[in-house]
């Protein structure tokens, strides 16, 4: 987005683009299910058509040409490609394995390979680190200390 410009909070066709949110089928994409996830946060597209919905929502139909994807993205969803990003490897939801033995003031909690859910992806800083939940307790772990519980299906986000 061209901050010189007039029409601030548009994009212009062509535009490269990045979603900041995962983008999932709201009932409006066919052929999948409701909730199913289109498109993951951090992937980049390029703008092709500008609209409306219900005539006070600007709609910015973006192709995720990696995707094989054309999706309908708001504005707040939607970052200038060349803008800063701190992508995640994981996302809520995600289920992971300790990459290595987790524990607390030298008590092991949760060997290596132990399953948990992520629960919240922490940006603060350039470490990404996430809230884990391993059978009922919730670990704040950096990213390094995960694996994908199921590596032969997990999708590597894109940088």
């Amino acid at each position: 987005m061209n901050p010189e410009r007039f029409d601030e909070g548009r994009f212009e066709y062509g535009e490269a683009v990045r979603v900041t949110r995962n983008i999932r089928n709201d009932g409006t994409y066919p052929g999948l299910e409701v909730g199913h996830l289109l498109i993951r946060r951090g992937s980049v597209g390029n703008v092709v058509e500008v609209g409306t919905f219900l005539q006070d929502q600007v709609i910015f139909t973006v192709h995720f040409l990696n995707h094989g994807r054309m999706v309908g993205c708001r504005l707040e969803e939607l970052i200038s490609a060349d803008d800063p990003w701190n992508p995640s490897r994981f996302e809520f939801r995600d289920q992971v394995v300790c990459a290595v033995d987790l524990g607390i003031q030298g008590q092991i909690l949760y060997p290596k390979g132990t399953q948990g859910e992520i629960f919240k992806v922490i940006r603060d800083n350039e470490m990404i680190q996430y809230h884990v939940n391993f059978t009922g307790r919730m670990l704040q772990v950096p990213e390094s200390a995960l694996e994908p519980a199921h590596p032969e299906t997990f999708n590597e986000p894109e940088g």
